[in-house]
């Protein structure tokens, strides 16, 4: 029987390996022990895995390695440059080079939206070898001359499914304008679309190719079921189930950030320590509540996709979809935050009559039924023997919002305005909101009022 490999094996020095060893690794996971042999041979590469299977150290570990073998003669300038979607993700990654690199000379920074840009601009102006960015403040920075790219050697694209989702594109093809033509480039993403195979063409030359899982598949160490609950009841059942599990640490995923807001009031006002984390919320409020969420100081962490994706906890034991996603793949990347790193988990979805139609779409997604189940006390009113179809959902949707203006009468300007969905709380289709700190006017117009922005 043959001995299995460590991260010893591999060709990283030994103060990267002293770094792991600290953290207590030595056997690395699948994707590791594939892309980080590819990644020291200089070519292009493209990676599909599943979110949770320590992809970010899949990277990071080869990326240190070949910076600092390869060090320039004089100066310092932007050699690495890793682009994330989100803050949390970005933030993420950061902490990983931090960690890995703490024995070498190099030095890292990470820049988005939502923060004072100055320091940003004094860091980079002082030279910085890695660069983690979100799209729009790297343009920004770019923009105003603070940020030179034309020097760099290696370019991670990293979640290139959710880039697309979230309309980045545009801002993907401005920055590869800014990056030299020679240059190593790598690509990681959950799932290949044939968006992201388009991007692949025009992006990366004779690519080595890793997939680690099959497209869309969930965790094996994730049990799934879901249960059926009237929309205006779904509050008291997440609570209910929450106090009678007497789970201690919660990720509770809404469609949108005044979804967010309000459950986490209520879940408040019931005795459960909660806080929101959405696009709407200032950076510095987004990290204070993950970092109390992972210290266990906050039980329950409301908050939207966009949001969510980057956070990282190594043993999440409980997922809540209070709303399902009416896009398929984010069910996929919402449980993906349990059930990590081999750990088991669970992921509970609490499913409206209306909401029947998205449980189809992701079933047909994952390959697999979900099991439906009801709940003693939380007895159904809405459900119906025939499942509604998409169109139904959408009409009804409709239908509720017009009711909705229709009962506060004429709208009349100023300040005391207000939204043209506020009472519509059980609408699966919600209309769309403000736009993404990180979008702006950028946003992609092909995702036009096919997803809400959170």
């Amino acid at each position: 029987m043959s001995q299995p490999i460590t991260f010893a094996d591999f060709d990283l020095s030994d103060s990267i390996l002293r770094a792991v060893e600290e953290k207590g690794y030595t056997t690395p996971s699948p994707i590791q022990e594939r892309s980080i042999p590819a990644v020291l041979t200089g070519q292009d590469m493209i990676a599909a895995a599943q979110t949770g299977t320590g992809k970010t150290a899949g990277f990071t570990l080869p990326m240190m390695q070949l910076l600092d073998q390869n060090k320039p003669q004089q100066g310092r300038h932007v050699r690495a440059l890793v682009l994330c979607p989100t803050r949390e993700l970005a933030a993420q990654v950061q902490h990983s080079i931090q960690t890995y690199g703490k024995y070498l000379s190099l030095k890292s920074l990470v820049v988005f939206g939502g923060v004072n840009i100055r320091p940003q601009i004094a860091q980079l102006r002082s030279g910085v070898d890695i660069l983690v960015a979100t799209p729009g403040r790297l343009l920004d920075l770019c923009n105003q001359n603070a940020c030179n790219l034309s020097r760099v050697e290696m370019f991670i694209l990293d979640e290139a499914d959710r880039m697309l989702d979230m309309g980045f594109i545009n801002d993907i093809r401005k920055v590869m304008k800014l990056l030299p033509r020679k240059r190593q480039t790598l690509l990681f993403s959950a799932t290949f679309s044939q968006e992201i195979r388009v991007i692949i063409k025009e992006f990366l030359n004779n690519p080595i190719t890793i997939e680690i899982s099959p497209e869309n598949t969930t965790a094996q160490t994730v049990s799934q079921r879901a249960y059926r609950s009237d929309s205006s009841s779904k509050t008291a059942l997440t609570i209910h189930l929450i106090k009678q599990g007497n789970w201690e640490q919660v990720l509770v995923f809404t469609r949108t950030k005044h979804g967010a807001n309000r459950l986490s009031k209520k879940l408040e006002e019931a005795g459960l320590q909660s806080s929101a984390i959405h696009g709407n919320k200032a950076q510095t409020a987004r990290i204070k509540a993950l970092d109390g969420f992972k210290k266990g100081k906050i039980r329950v962490l409301v908050a939207t996709d966009i949001a969510a994706r980057g956070i990282d906890i190594a043993s999440l034991p409980h997922v809540i979809n209070y709303e399902l996603p009416n896009v398929p793949e984010d069910y996929v990347h919402r449980i993906g935050r349990t059930g990590r790193a081999g750990l088991e988990g669970e992921a509970i979805s609490l499913v409206s009559n209306e909401e029947r139609p998205f449980l189809s779409g992701i079933e047909k997604l994952i390959g697999k039924k979900i099991e439906l189940l009801d709940v003693p006390g939380f007895e159904l009113t809405t459900w119906t023997a025939r499942a509604p179809t998409a169109n139904e959902v959408q009409k009804a949707s409709n239908d509720r919002r017009i009711a909705s203006r229709q009962s506060r009468g004429p709208r009349s300007g100023g300040n005391n305005q207000k939204s043209s969905f506020g009472g519509n709380k059980s609408a699966p289709h919600a209309p769309k909101g403000g736009q993404h700190p990180f979008t702006s006017s950028r946003r992609n117009p092909r995702n036009k009022g096919t997803r809400r922005t959170p």
